[in-house]
């Protein structure tokens, strides 16, 4: 009989142990439940990032034409513009490198047996003086004066080219953004926030300050005052 009553203390400490086995057993994987199911609360957000820049590239593409029908009359009068053209910009105080030709083109038409003769000649302006490029479109009509005729299409163009250098603030300043939107909603939701769970740079975007356009007149269709703007998409846990 003692050794029945030996087999079964030794029943009930085995089932005991088991008991606490389970109970730990279901503790932890409730509570890695718990913490997996947690882990999965996120909430997606976007924030903005904004900056006001000046240009610091201008560009002035100059198309002027002459038409006649004799050929050394109109390119003549091609290169008298193109003269005047150079010494416009030289009157305010451009490098000589500045100017540049890109191109030239020769059209000839002949109607009941007269040969029409139109040459058409292309400069490029290209300065990172934007305070004289502005000058040189505001002052124009200068040109007109000494006889040259822009084609429609001469226009300045600003750009800012040291994007790479705002980059990472504007990044960091979109990523905030966004944390303080996540913040609000998790406020509102009785959460927190935590973590980063993934997150999704958007591209720049480099516009007209406040859509600003300049207008009027030839080469007038651009300002150098601009806007860049990024908005990034970011995945916060909740705690």
């Amino acid at each position: 009989m003692g050794w029945m009553q030996d087999m079964n203390k030794i029943a009930l400490a085995g089932a005991v142990v088991l008991s606490g086995g389970m109970i730990v057993g279901g503790y932890l994987l409730g509570d890695g439940l718990r913490r997996a199911h947690a882990a999965e609360r996120s909430v997606t957000v976007r924030g903005l990032a904004e900056r006001d820049v000046t240009a610091d590239l201008a560009t002035w593409t100059i198309a002027y034409s002459a038409t006649g029908t004799d050929l050394p009359t109109v390119r003549a009068e091609i290169e008298s513009n193109t003269a005047a053209l150079k010494d416009y910009f030289r009157s305010l105080g451009f490098p000589a490198d500045a100017l540049s030709a890109t191109g030239a083109g020769v059209n000839q038409f002949i109607q009941n047996g007269v040969n029409t003769i139109t040459i058409t000649q292309r400069l490029l302006l290209r300065t990172t003086d934007i305070k004289r490029a502005e000058r040189a479109v505001a002052n124009q009509f200068d040109l007109v004066r000494r006889g040259v005729t822009l084609q429609e299409g001469s226009a300045m163009r600003y750009s800012f080219t040291k994007l790479n250098d705002i980059k990472p603030a504007m990044v960091a300043a979109a990523t905030k953004d966004a944390r303080s939107a996540a913040e609000q909603f998790a406020k509102d939701s009785g959460t927190a926030v935590g973590g980063i769970k993934s997150a999704t740079q958007g591209y720049f975007s480099i516009e007209p300050r406040d859509g600003d356009q300049s207008g009027g007149g030839y080469g007038a269709a651009d300002t150098p005052f601009k806007k860049v703007r990024v908005v990034t998409t970011v995945d916060f846990y909740l705690e």
